[in-house]
């Protein structure tokens, strides 16, 4: 689509609603919002904080939008995902030397590797896959709607899910967003948390009012590529599109209607009665994962730079030192020594000429040391656990194994919280979704929402444990812990038609005395069971 001599193309983040009305929706008005300053001064209703000064709405959500873009939180956020997508600060080192004027000058005739060893990544796919990896379970005692949820909480929303979990790590929250599709099914779509800026109602940032997302896309200015700041700001209203245009807010031009519902029925506009956007929080305060770790990781990065850097520098491009050299110019001495590997020296009679090295010896172990000295200590400041721990040697027991993930396990106590917190919106959206389609009115009905940690265990000891349980405990207790089990209620049914099938065998077999005689069900006669002779 061409708009103003600008080529924009259709990008996935452009949003398109369709579906089915909403069962908790609250309809549009028919007077249609006008584009520009009526949509932005109607935005006032959910600025809630900061919006004491004389500027107008307008000129208050470009300078939110502008703090907030180059702002240390938003940074860090987006400095999280590029560590995860090994992008980090090492890559753009430079080699530098001490100059004649005593400051630091650039050398690019050193070797300059850059070598990253990612233990960050590592970290984040470690408690994404530990709390996130298995699939949860869904308890609650209205079958039906245990039914309708699993067919919501399908494949695609767990991995959604999981996403959204590593998102949570990389920038300290992450979003979910329900909307409808184009083929009209209710859906889960993630944004990361360096493109939505949240408009809350309280401190304790559990209220969402209003939220403004930025985010890029590529267009074409005539023939040359540009980069274009496009804005999106929620609010009761429905999405209003935007182009951030230096520090100017302007109506998009690219998109069919500027102030869009978030749900079409047909060509009626109907929006929630709550803003559509789910908050998935790594921990309370919001603090992606690679503010705790990054110096570490850094660290890691140089020393193993290092370490090659000097064990390149041999004895053609360190240091020499030249005795009675048949020559003047260094330059040519070094480019000599690299083309032909030798050099020219004079004898006087009385100074023999030579080349010797400066030699510096690089000890090995001094990096090998430093470098488990940061690993160990990222590992315990991400609160993750090593798989190459001391303790999983031999056959360890279930204490060893506990101990090694008691850090991960504190950590993901946290981070289940905020998701179960989480969970209550979702499920809000859901119910919503199902009263709307004729599937039933669920608001009031419990249910629980299970996460199964994937934790190394010792599967003997939890074998003979659930073998001393019987008696003690029902079947169904240790049936869900037995761990070769991963659907407690599916083995449940196979057990019952296994007895079943079991007893029906033992009555064929069993001695009836009702039963007739030409099948065999004669009773052994007292002589020890031979024939009688009439």
């Amino acid at each position: 689509m061409i708009k103003n001599n600008i080529l924009v193309t259709n990008s996935p983040e452009s949003l398109v609603f369709s579906g089915f009305c909403i069962y908790y929706a609250i309809e549009r008005g028919e007077k249609k919002l006008n584009v520009g300053e009526k949509m932005l001064n109607r935005l006032s209703n959910i600025m809630l904080f900061g919006f004491k000064s004389n500027m107008s709405n307008k000129q208050f959500l470009e300078q939110s939008i502008m703090r907030w873009k180059g702002s240390p939180e938003r940074m860090m956020q987006i400095k999280g995902q590029l560590y995860y997508q090994n992008e980090h600060d090492i890559l753009s080192r430079k080699r530098t030397m001490i100059g004649e004027d005593g400051k630091l000058q650039v050398v690019e005739n050193l070797p300059n590797n850059l070598v990253i060893d990612n233990q960050y990544m590592k970290m984040v796919n470690q408690k994404a896959n530990y709390l996130l990896g298995q699939p949860f379970a869904i308890d609650g005692e209205n079958e039906l709607y245990i039914e309708l949820l699993k067919q919501v909480f399908n494949k695609k929303f767990m991995k959604t899910l999981k996403n959204g979990g590593k998102a949570a790590l990389n920038h300290g929250i992450s979003w979910l967003f329900p909307y409808y599709n184009k083929q009209g099914e209710f859906s889960f779509r993630l944004f990361p948390g360096y493109e939505i800026l949240p408009i809350w109602e309280d401190s304790e940032h559990t209220i969402l009012a209003g939220a403004i997302r930025l985010y890029l896309v590529t267009g074409y200015d005539g023939l040359t590529p540009v980069v274009i700041e496009k804005v999106e700001v929620f609010d009761m209203q429905g999405i209003h599109c935007y182009v951030l245009d230096g520090n100017t807010l302007i109506p998009d031009l690219t998109v069919e209607e500027q102030d869009c519902a978030y749900v079409m029925n047909g060509k009626k506009a109907l929006n929630w009665a709550k803003i559509p956007l789910i908050p998935l929080k790594y921990n309370e305060q919001e603090i992606p994962l690679i503010k705790k770790v990054k110096s570490l990781q850094d660290g890691i990065n140089v020393m193993l730079s290092d370490f090659e850097n000097n064990m390149q520098e041999d004895a053609r491009n360190t240091i020499l030192v030249l005795k009675n050299y048949d020559g003047t110019n260094l330059g040519e001495f070094r480019k000599n020594l690299a083309t032909y590997g030798a050099v020219k020296v004079r004898y006087d009679g009385e100074t023999k000429g030579g080349v010797e090295t400066l030699e510096i010896t690089v000890n090995a172990e001094n990096y090998k040391a430093i470098v488990e000295i940061f690993k160990k200590a990222l590992i315990e400041n991400a609160m993750g656990y090593d798989a190459k721990d001391d303790r999983l040697s031999g056959n360890p027991n279930q204490m060893n194994i506990q101990s090694m993930y008691s850090d991960i396990d504190l950590d993901a106590n946290d981070m289940e919280t905020e998701f179960q917190a989480a969970f209550e919106e979702i499920l809000w959206f859901v119910n919503a979704h199902l009263a709307n389609t004729g599937r039933g009115n669920f608001e009031n009905e419990e249910v629980n929402i299970i996460f199964n940690r994937d934790i190394l265990i010792n599967e003997s000891e939890a074998i003979a444990n659930c073998q001393a349980s019987v008696g003690i405990l029902s079947d169904e207790t240790i049936i869900g812990m037995h761990p070769w089990i991963d659907d407690p209620q599916a083995e449940l049914e196979r057990l019952e038609k296994q007895r079943e099938k079991e007893k029906k065998e033992m009555e064929a077999q069993s001695y009836n005395p009702f039963g007739n005689p030409q099948q065999g069900n004669q009773p052994p006669n007292k002589e020890g069971g031979g024939v009688n002779e009439e």
